[in-house]
């Protein structure tokens, strides 16, 4: 089902039911956001416009931590910190782009986009 353009919910002020102008075309459509989670790793490919795919998370227990001195390292994800993106996703421990989380190595932020890119990414942060 596709969502209205503009919202309808309110009545005109004579007390009249609002229409929309026009209804969403398929590309202009959205979708769930695929939130990633700390737990044995679950991919999902989905199509995408023009015949693409995109592989996202589901649920990540491994990042690659940039350590800073040009090696990357394959580190385990214990638990989610912050996530300045939204508290919710902070409580439930959402991992997104820009999320604080605790790993083996100490704490990282992360800098890849995991429900759209299918990786977790990371830089150590200096304490």
């Amino acid at each position: 089902m596709r969502k209205s353009v503009e919202n309808l919910a309110t009545s005109k002020t004579t007390g009249g039911r609002r229409h929309p102008l026009r209804i969403r075309r398929k590309y202009e459509t959205d979708r769930y956001p695929n939130e990633a989670i700390n737990g044995a790793q679950v991919t999902v490919t989905r199509r995408v416009r023009g015949n693409n795919s995109k592989t996202a998370l589901k649920t990540i227990d491994f990042v690659n931590l940039a350590t800073g001195d040009a090696k990357v390292k394959k580190s385990k994800i214990l638990k989610v910190l912050e996530n300045s993106t939204n508290n919710d996703y902070q409580r439930r421990g959402i991992i997104t782009k820009g999320a604080i989380l605790e790993t083996q190595e100490g704490k990282c932020k992360v800098v890849s986009k995991p429900g759209q890119n299918g990786i977790v990414n990371a830089v150590l942060l200096k304490e």
